[in-house]
């Protein structure tokens, strides 16, 4: 009697269905891309898909649920690409779109040269009040998670990642006089180091050809990369000398590699000033024999023939000793400017002498300048403005440093195309740009600039895949992204595959193009249709969105590092050809 009731009472009852599974929603597909991936493999034809800030599938996804489909056929997927030395740091905290980068498809940043954004003390603070007054951002935080916590807070469109410089840590414990560490004050950086490497900094940096990392001996710089090198973190270096000590300069960094057992890239790799013109192959062939020894050692590089750093860096070193105020005063003293304009006039190799390495006053450009009083100046040569002034041009370069409190760049004409070219085609040679980002409106809109800084990505694969064929697209794109990626220790860019992060840079490869010049400046780049920050598009339709979905990178110290998270599935590549 029980049976019949229950299967009469089953029979009366409505038929519950199984719950579906939830059909997954991605948040964006691109829809028959070239999709290059950033290991150098070639090119094919795929949809790519986005969910939650990560790539969720590749392949034919023509029957997968989205939020938005973009009609990707004829443009080019890349990972987002990695500037190795972006120095933005400031800048993002300034104006966090990073427009002149984003447009050129950028997507993460590497900084810190030398100099750092932190550790910082008062005494470093004090020797940038001049740039935080004029922009209104002072620092809330002294160390690197302060600043992290606060790039975050205020939004950024670009990932950040950065070194802790060897220079600053010096400038923060020995000051900037010309001498030696003692054994506590390297014990003393090697801590703050420590330190630094824990909240997530990518390894030690040093900027050798600037005070007062001119001042570190090898030794010191050996015994910080060892603090780097066991915590995971690299060793990148604007080496002591670009020009005629070049081949002891890329011996201290075999050295440095060697004994701390540390990946070592050298910045923005050059063969500066006329005597070293057509040396860049004798000097990727010192590359390649360091790492048939067993050293990871590599470079990046700028793709144009004009570098550009402080104004007074044309100044020989003596004088720049202990930092901005003891320059200005020193300056001031007649008999010690007549000293200073007989060093630049004379041919050394005892400092890098970049005003005469550049040909002279004609060689230097005034590039940015603090003060609005002197906005005159940008974009001109010392020749002008001397001939104009009726001065020497010496004097007439002394008293821009002076006018400018030592704060004003300049753009020097040092290196040769074919030196640049033969780089650029060599696959140890990363990229970056070597400037801040910046745009066509807001705070730095008014100041001249690099144009590297606008195009150097775009630059690559307009000028120099496409119409020169210097390199192809795919080894362009790996440059730029995977083994950018692996150079810094960035574990989840740089590669399309699922669960990476969803940088994206799609552009199209018949009209992409750098339109910044030397003269004009101040210009986006083209072809670039989408750019994506962790899935977060900031270029849509070539347009900026304003939107900051960056993050801070944290390096492999960090206990707050992201890692990859496991689930998503490869789908595979689809209607190769």
């Amino acid at each position: 009697m029980k049976r019949i009731l229950s299967l009469a009472l089953a029979l009366a009852l409505p038929a519950v269905a199984a719950t579906p599974r939830p059909t997954p929603t991605d948040d964006l597909v691109f829809e028959g891309a070239r999709v290059v991936d950033g290991t150098g493999a070639p090119w094919f034809v795929a949809d790519v898909s986005v969910k939650d800030g990560k790539i969720a599938a590749i392949g034919r996804l023509d029957r997968r649920p989205a939020r938005r489909r973009i009609d990707a056929r004829g443009l080019v997927v890349a990972p987002g690409f990695i500037d190795l030395l972006g120095q933005s740091e400031y800048n993002v905290l300034v104006d966090p779109r990073a427009a002149s980068k984003i447009t050129q498809g950028i997507t993460t940043e590497v900084t810190g040269e030398g100099v750092s954004i932190a550790p910082l003390n008062q005494t470093l603070i004090d020797d940038s009040k001049d740039v935080y007054k004029k922009y209104g951002v002072w620092p809330d935080w002294r160390t690197l998670d302060g600043y992290f916590r606060t790039l975050e807070r205020r939004g950024t469109a670009v990932n950040m990642g950065t070194f802790i410089g060897s220079g600053g840590l010096r400038a923060y414990v020995v000051g900037r006089e010309n001498r030696a560490a003692t054994s506590a004050e390297i014990a003393a950086m090697s801590a703050l180091l420590e330190q630094g490497m824990r909240e997530g900094a990518l390894g030690i940096s040093s900027s050798l050809q600037y005070i007062p990392n001119i001042y570190s001996s090898t030794e010191e710089l050996v015994a910080l990369a060892k603090v780097a090198a066991a915590h995971g973190g690299a060793y990148f270096t604007h080496q002591r000398s670009e020009s005629s000590r070049i081949d002891s300069s890329l011996d201290e960094v075999f050295r440095i590699a060697r004994e701390a057992k540390i990946r070592a890239q050298i910045w923005h790799l050059k063969t500066a000033y006329k005597p070293n013109w057509g040396r860049m192959a004798e000097v990727l062939a010192k590359i390649a024999a360091a790492r048939a020894e067993g050293l990871d050692v590599s470079a990046n590089q700028y793709p144009y023939n004009r570098a550009s750093n402080g104004l007074d860096a044309c100044l020989p070193p003596w004088v720049r000793e202990g930092g901005r105020e003891a320059l200005l005063k020193r300056l001031a003293d007649a008999a010690t400017r007549e000293r200073v304009k007989s060093d630049m006039a004379r041919e050394t190799t005892d400092w890098e002498n970049q005003y005469l390495g550049s040909g002279g006053a004609e060689g230097v450009m005034v590039a940015a300048v603090l003060s609005d009083a002197l906005k005159k100046y940008e974009g001109r040569t010392i020749a002008g403005i001397a001939q104009d002034e009726k001065k020497d041009p010496r004097d007439a370069l002394i008293d821009l440093v002076i006018a400018d409190r030592a704060n004003a760049a300049c753009i020097i004409a040092i290196m040769d195309e074919k030196d640049v070219r033969t780089a650029l085609a060599n696959p140890l040679v990363s990229f970056g740009t070597d400037s801040e980002a910046k745009a066509t409106d807001g705070p730095f809109s008014k100041e001249y600039s690099h144009p590297r800084g606008w195009g150097s990505a775009a630059r690559i694969l307009g000028h120099y895949v496409r119409d020169e064929k210097v390199l192809s697209l795919e080894e362009a794109i790996r440059k730029m992204t995977s083994f950018a990626a692996a150079s810094a220790g960035l574990q989840d860019r740089g590669i399309l595959r699922p669960g990476f992060a969803a940088d994206l840079a799609v552009f199209d490869p018949k009209t992409v193009r750098d339109v910044a010049t030397f003269e004009d400046p101040n210009r986006y780049s083209e072809g670039f249709r989408y750019v994506a920050v962790n899935g977060v598009l900031v270029v849509d339709g070539g347009k900026l969105t304003g939107k900051t979905p960056g993050k801070a990178l944290r390096g492999p110290g960090s206990p707050r590092r992201a890692t990859l998270q496991p689930g998503f599935v490869l789908i595979g590549p689809a209607r190769r050809g």
